[in-house]
């Protein structure tokens, strides 16, 4: 059968033309752009909630994850005049235009300019300059086993808890683990980061043989944890919730439950695997935008142990 050049995808009340459906993205099971853009659409109510109104920079393979990567902030020329977009400013004084997920079509469009991975910022349009979530990573250095990162996401349950807040937790499509909390909009960068890294030291203090908070990686102990709270200063972006990640086995930044901690396995959650997960127990995050949460016992922690938003 002849490989057809293009195809137009409905999504909701909109039209995207998905140009080489056919070409291979995914070499570990032979997975396509098309492929990708089912899942993407299998996915939809999860994807846009992570993504929605947050300044997004895009993860590009144009030939697919085995070629080269592009890191695509600026939304370019000839974007459909549907597409919803939100300046935001860098320290050098340049500005740029980056999407701004309001609809299911906007990932697919995003999808058909090769985008594999979503990153977006931890702040919305409203205010770009005031976070509403606050994100733990689970880093393991490369000779921490995945049983380490089990054992810390209790231990970071455990604190969540006793501050009376809730954490999403999510595979991170790697070798870690990410906890969300949503916040509220009321502090900068250097405050929320500044409260993430009280929250990792408190961590640490529980668990000084399994985790760290050395900031160059070239000094940390290779077999620990570290809990990356530079992860919530001003334009660092990870993988959102039911990203696709840009390796062969197409893995998923998935939801999980606090339940499933003690079992998950992040390699098993794939393109081919997700999308019966999100069918049979829908969007685990879908609580998430419930309630927003202080910072103020974070900041009082970080004052006690004298942090600067600079540490």
């Amino acid at each position: 059968m002849a490989k057809s050049s293009a195809v137009e995808i409905e999504v909701g009340d909109r039209t995207v033309r998905v140009s080489n459906p056919d070409r291979v993205y995914f070499p570990a099971r032979g997975e396509t752009k098309l492929d990708l853009v089912n899942y993407y659409l299998a996915v939809g109510d999860g994807i846009v909630r992570a993504l929605r109104e947050r300044p997004c920079m895009l993860h590009r393979f144009p030939s697919g994850v085995a070629g080269e990567k592009v890191h695509q902030k600026r939304v370019p020329n000839g974007a459909p005049d549907w597409l919803q977009t939100v300046r935001v400013d860098f320290p050098s004084g340049r500005h740029a235009y980056e999407v701004c997920v309001t609809h299911p079509a906007d990932v697919i469009w995003a999808v058909q300019m090769s985008t594999v991975e979503f990153h977006p910022w931890n702040s919305r349009r409203a205010d770009t300059e005031r976070p509403d979530e606050w994100r733990i990573d689970l880093d393991p250095m490369p000779d921490c086993p995945f049983s380490t990162v089990r054992k810390v996401a209790r231990t970071v349950q455990e604190i969540l808890d006793e501050l009376g807040i809730t954490g999403w937790p999510k595979t991170s499509g790697g070798h870690g683990l990410h906890v969300y909390v949503r916040i509220e909009p009321r502090w900068g960068f250097q405050e929320v980061r500044r409260a993430a890294l009280a929250f990792a030291r408190e961590v640490e203090r529980r668990m000084p043989d399994e985790v760290t908070t050395t900031w160059w990686r070239k000094d940390r102990d290779p077999s620990k944890l570290f809990v990356d709270y530079n992860q919530n200063a001003r334009d660092h972006t990870i993988a959102s919730a039911y990203s696709v990640r840009g390796v062969p086995e197409a893995v998923v930044s998935t939801p999980i439950t606090w339940a499933e901690i003690d079992d998950v396995e992040p390699r098993e959650f794939t393109i081919a695997t997700v999308p019966a997960r999100f069918a049979d127990l829908g969007d685990l995050h879908a609580g998430i935008d419930d309630t927003a949460y202080s910072l103020d016992t974070l900041l009082e922690w970080a004052d006690r142990d004298g942090l600067d938003a600079e540490a």
